[in-house]
């Protein structure tokens, strides 16, 4: 299937790209069916991925990263969407929980982590929502209050992406449960500390590769040094910066999945036979299909531009709110339509349309409800 030439990326990109593509096919995919069965990514998978240079590409390479831009992340984000394996929360690890350590961290936290976390020694993990608290984070009520030298830390999270694998947490607190926003601050959690654990890895839709658990925290005492940024309450401002790239990996994902879902699709048609002829020869089907790839190539064009600006570190709040939404609202209906045309073969998990469309639902609800994306946007009106 052709597409439009993409300008965004370079040919050493596309070096990247296929060393990828060849990584997911001898690494992951054969192996993915029976992690989805575990409910979990073995270490050993994380391992090989730090050992390739995979995980946290970005970081310097004083940290152990290669130092290379937001588009080598992108590409490993598009073809771990493109083979379909959900599993891996490489994407979370990497441009998501090791950035808040390079950006707000102090030099000895740098020097801690991150190393560890590209070679895979140490998974990561950011624990935000909590049971009655998702996209309002100023509403959250876990508590780390100073006791000398130390944070006591006590509160519940939900929904953690690598809950189980996770070594370390960027826990989002509150420092000052009087105060809302301003009262929020980031803490490092290592697991092991005495009154962190881990509860149950929750049984989902979708997804069932990624260890998505609860944790829980009592009593838990964490070193004063453990917090990230020079003072307490820059919690709500350091997770504000950082969104508006977590919230474009969604779409950079959820179109790069849509993507080989159509192609999926044409294939099946293409073979599939009714009324003694393909189904792709039905207008209907011809029509459907034509109108898919259609919206797919424009939300392309769209997230493609939002990647040059992340390049140039202009990325606003708002356009990431906007590719979040529409792509992945886009992502749920082009999914929709095609496992359509897959008839009842469709509804069998072996397809892996039906696996998408259960991995694709949760897009319109983390990393901000598309309802919450829609309010932001409607601020710059």
């Amino acid at each position: 299937m052709t597409w439009l030439p993409r300008t965004v990326f370079t040919a050493e990109h596309d070096l990247f790209r296929a060393e990828v593509r060849k990584f997911y096919e001898r690494e992951i995919v054969p192996h993915h069916a029976q992690w989805e069965k575990d409910g979990v990514v073995p270490r050993s998978a994380w391992k090989k991925a730090g050992d390739a240079g995979f995980l946290c590409a970005t970081m310097p390479e004083e940290y152990g990263g290669a130092g290379v831009d937001r588009l080598y992340s992108a590409i490993l984000m598009e073809e771990q969407a493109r083979a379909n394996t959900s599993g891996p929360g490489w994407s979370l690890h990497s441009d998501i929980v090791a950035p808040y350590i390079l950006n707000y961290g102090t030099e000895e936290q740098k020097k801690k982590y991150l190393p560890a976390m590209a070679k895979g020694d140490v998974i990561g993990a950011i624990a935000m929502t909590e049971p009655g608290t998702g996209s309002d984070l100023q509403g959250v009520r876990t508590t780390a209050i100073r006791d000398g030298d130390h944070y006591v830390i006590n509160g519940q999270k939900t929904f953690i992406t690598n809950g189980q694998n996770a070594d370390l947490v960027i826990l989002v607190t509150k420092t000052d449960p009087k105060q809302g926003a301003k009262g929020i601050s980031l803490i490092l959690v290592e697991a092991g500390m005495p009154g962190f654990t881990k509860g149950r890895n929750l049984e989902k839709l979708g997804m069932h590769a990624q260890d998505t658990s609860e944790l829980f925290f009592s009593d838990v005492r964490v070193p004063v040094s453990n917090l990230l940024g020079d003072k307490e309450g820059q919690g709500f401002y350091q997770l504000m910066k950082e969104l508006a790239w977590e919230r474009l990996q969604v779409a950079i994902s959820a179109i790069a999945n849509a993507e080989a879902a159509l192609q999926w699709t044409v294939d099946y048609t293409k073979e599939r036979k009714a009324f003694g002829q393909p189904i792709a020869d039905f207008q209907n089907t011809r029509f459907k299909l034509a109108d898919l790839k259609t919206q797919i190539q424009a939300a392309r064009a769209f997230v493609d531009r939002c990647l040059e600006l992340v390049v140039k570190g202009e990325l606003d709040a708002a356009s990431g709110a906007m590719a979040k939404y529409w792509c992945s609202d886009l992502q749920n209906s082009v999914l929709n339509e095609c496992l359509q045309l897959h008839g009842g073969y469709g509804f069998m998990w072996e397809y892996p349309i039906t696996r998408a469309y259960a991995d694709a639902r949760v897009q319109k609800i983390y990393a901000g409800t598309n309802e919450i994306m829609k309010e932001l946007i409607s601020r710059t009106l």
